[in-house]
């Protein structure tokens, strides 16, 4: 099967230490099998800022997301030449951004409760739900 016809190994990355570890098993993962790796995060608007307050403010989730997971892959790839890497960036609720992905992955592997960059990222009830829902198999990275 060539790597074109390989689902992808999807992480779920939120920059916390969990989510490096799973990458790292992803990489590893993808080494041995060809597959593709694709680090995916997702982010949402704060939920404490108001309509207006969200036009007035110079931060921006999805930036912050994507700035920290184009980097990662970056790195990724720099170290690890005979993997591909890809960065998938999403807005919406991290469970059910990764549920829907399954459907077009390999594998989904996430950390063990992630309170990351992002907060609200990838957190144990995260982990639980994509167990329960996945369409594929799920790797859940502990300590």
């Amino acid at each position: 099967m060539s790597e074109q016809e390989l689902r992808p190994i999807v992480v779920g990355f939120d920059g916390s230490e969990p989510s490096h570890r799973a990458l790292a098993w992803a990489t590893r993962q993808g080494q041995v099998t060809g597959a593709p790796v694709e680090v995916l995060t997702t982010w949402q608007w704060p939920t404490n800022y108001g309509y207006a307050m969200a036009f007035e403010t110079t931060y921006r989730p999805d930036d912050v997301a994507r700035e920290m997971v184009e980097e990662v892959v970056r790195k990724a790839a720099s170290e690890h030449r005979d993997v591909t890497f890809f960065a998938h960036i999403v807005e919406g609720e991290p469970r059910n951004v990764l549920v829907d992905r399954s459907s077009e992955a390999e594998m989904l592997v996430l950390g063990c409760r992630g309170h990351g960059e992002l907060t609200g990222m990838l957190l144990g009830s995260v982990s639980g739900y994509c167990v329960t829902h996945a369409h594929c198999p799920v790797l859940v990275v502990r300590d």
